[in-house]
């Protein structure tokens, strides 16, 4: 079993910063995808940022240049660094750890930009 546990969601104006944070702990193989993804009231999940065991990252155009996704292996751990945030930013923040054809969720953090 995969356990993710997300923190740093929170309040801020637009053009903020934020950092969220997700560990992750149980049966963690070698490799595997460590994912943001994000969902706002009335709309579909969708994939913020990705990144691989080897740093292969991939990031959804409307967050290109703005957000940074990063993990440390040795802590089982991705982090998500939120720059210039934006009010449709808003939504819930997922955590998603992808290995060997299973993908596990956290529970989730709301993250709110607004003035």
């Amino acid at each position: 079993q995969v356990q993710l546990v997300e923190s740093g969601g929170g309040l801020v104006q637009p053009g903020g910063s934020l950092r969220l944070s997700c560990a992750v702990s149980g049966s963690i193989f070698s490799f595997y995808v460590m994912g943001w993804y994000r969902q706002a009231p009335g709309k579909q999940r969708e994939l913020v940022a990705a990144i691989t065991s080897i740093g292969t990252i991939n990031y959804a155009d409307s967050v290109k240049g703005r957000f940074t996704i990063s993990r440390d292996n040795a802590k089982n751990t991705a982090y998500l660094q939120m720059n210039l945030l934006k009010p449709e930013d808003t939504a819930v923040y997922y955590c998603k750890v992808s290995q060997a054809g299973r993908n596990y969720w956290g529970q989730g953090t709301q993250v709110t930009v607004s003035s």
